[in-house]
């Protein structure tokens, strides 16, 4: 660490010491070899601009920045097929910043972050009385899925035919059923395949029991420190096998109800690995990454397909509505999405999906 930053952290808070420092390691485009353009960049103040993230203000609260600046395309590719109206948040520029990017759909992909098939019809549900999976409660869960069918899915179907890919991570290392319901990485089920691949998944959620024990009703606490021993007791969040029941984990989690998966969309998993991922786009000349999925503050951010990975080696955007965020003690998702949104636009562009708008693909 540089005296600088030695000085500053005391100061500054460990946040900006930890962006002075990656500052200071990044690799620019030129070191990394790679063809630069000049763009003037110069800020432009947009005194009459609205509210952002306004579009959904059930699942994210509107964003209402003091000052918002325009600025020039920084994504800007020959022939594009997809405008993003996108942002970000700079300290230096004291405001959000807004630019008009133009893709390539054939160069784009969609990546949807753990969209998990919990309490939705297809059998796998929270264990009973108190286990947790997903967001953690079937009350929550439930907020979801209004989500996923009011927002992620009519999305994704408006643009499936204006991206190269249309990709779901989902834990675990691809069973043999889900490789089967599912294109991934590495097969490609035919139809039929795929139909058969369902009645296997249906049928393994349904042999489970779902039944599993309850909050403790008494234990010892120590006498000095009884919050220690209360918290280490009984945590607020435990999803092993006491709530959930031995082999939940195991089971093979699908894709949620109500996305309309197309037989060409692709699950990753995550026990793979991201650089098989990384790997894969790469080799379908995948530049841009459109992301999309649920608990923004943890898997969206740092799960094999979350932007701390992805921001590495794409362009990548964000789609804050298009995401939720974890809201524990919350009734709801609005505040808490709307928080996790603002922390990634340190590091990533956000855009919406009113924000996104593609033509079909002319070329493959």
């Amino acid at each position: 660490m540089s005296e600088v930053t030695q000085l500053l952290r005391p100061l500054l808070g460990v946040s900006l010491a930890f962006a002075i420092v990656a500052a200071a390691t990044s690799s620019r485009g030129e070191e990394r070899g790679e063809e630069t353009r000049p763009v003037n960049l110069k800020l432009q103040p947009l005194p009459n601009a609205g509210p952002l993230l306004n579009q959904f203000p059930e699942f994210v609260q509107p964003l209402r920045p003091t000052r918002q600046f325009g600025t020039a395309a920084v994504v800007d590719d020959a022939d594009p097929t997809i405008s993003v109206r996108s942002w970000r948040y700079s300290y230096h520029a004291r405001g959000v910043i807004v630019s008009e990017n133009r893709l390539r759909g054939d160069q784009t992909a969609m990546v949807v972050v753990h969209p998990w098939g919990i309490d939705d019809g297809q059998g796998w549900k929270s264990p009973q009385p108190a286990g947790v999976a997903f967001f953690c409660t079937p009350e929550k869960n439930a907020i979801y899925h209004r989500h996923v069918s009011q927002v992620l899915n009519p999305f994704l179907k408006r643009m499936r035919g204006s991206v190269r890919e249309v990709i779901y991570s989902l834990p675990g290392a691809g069973d043999a059923i889900r490789k089967q319901r599912y294109r991934s990485l590495s097969n490609s089920p035919s139809k039929l395949g795929q139909l058969e691949g369902q009645r296997l998944l249906t049928a393994a959620l349904a042999k489970y029991d779902y039944t599993a024990q309850g909050p403790p009703e008494s234990f010892a606490l120590s006498t000095r420190t009884p919050l220690i021993d209360y918290f280490l007791k009984f945590p607020a969040l435990d999803a092993g096998p006491h709530y959930n029941g031995d082999g939940f984990w195991q089971l093979p989690i699908p894709v949620v109800q109500g996305i309309d998966v197309a037989q060409s969309d692709i699950v990753a998993y995550d026990g793979e690995g991201y650089e098989r991922l990384r790997d894969f786009l790469k080799k379908q000349g995948v530049r841009h990454i459109l992301l999309t999925g649920y608990a923004t503050d943890m898997c969206v951010c740092s799960t094999m397909a979350g932007y701390e990975n992805l921001r590495g080696d794409f362009n990548v955007f964000l789609v804050g509505d298009a995401t939720l965020a974890t809201f524990p003690a919350s009734d709801t998702p609005k505040y808490a999405t709307q928080a996790a949104i603002t922390s990634a636009s340190l590091k990533v562009m956000i855009t919406e999906v009113e924000g996104v708008r593609g033509g079909r693909m002319t070329n493959d």
